[in-house]
């Protein structure tokens, strides 16, 4: 099921519900895969490596203003956002652990020969790929930066 009608279904049981938080999330969800259809002129529909991007990049958005309302004191418009995480995340493929991202970049590091920070575009560039939708790339940039320092 695609992910505009895996998100219509849920936006029937959040009305019926009267969950708003979920409501407000997914019309966000909604609203964004649309304007991505509909940028192109084409109106295809989206490959599921382009809906998983968009959802990643709603997720960050939201962690991104979590963590600037909180750097000012204001918890009171963080927690809406931290609690729409919630929502848009469960449209994601289930998330690896630091261990085992960790052993991508380790087998990406021995495969490709890298030798240090001068080659962190090549390995980024290959893990991210590999675990396009299951990591997010600060953790993957973290670690290969330990990895290659």
């Amino acid at each position: 099921m695609s992910l505009q009608k895996q998100v219509m279904e849920q936006m029937k049981v959040a009305m019926k519900a009267k969950d708003k938080v979920a409501l407000e999330s997914l019309r966000a969800i909604k609203s964004a895969l649309l304007l991505l259809q509909t940028d192109g002129g084409s109106g295809e529909e989206l490959t599921e490596e382009e809906e998983i991007q968009l959802v990643q990049k709603l997720v960050k958005q939201r962690k991104d203003s979590a963590a600037i309302f909180k750097e000012q004191g204001r918890d009171d418009l963080a927690a809406p956002e931290l609690e729409q995480i919630a929502v848009i995340e469960k449209f994601l493929p289930e998330q690896l652990t630091e261990e085992e991202i960790e052993k991508v970049v380790v087998q990406t590091i021995d495969a490709t020969g890298a030798q240090g920070m001068k080659d962190m575009g090549k390995v980024m560039g290959i893990v991210s790929k590999e675990l396009a939708g299951q990591a997010d790339g600060k953790t993957i940039s973290m670690l290969v930066k330990k990895k290659l320092a």
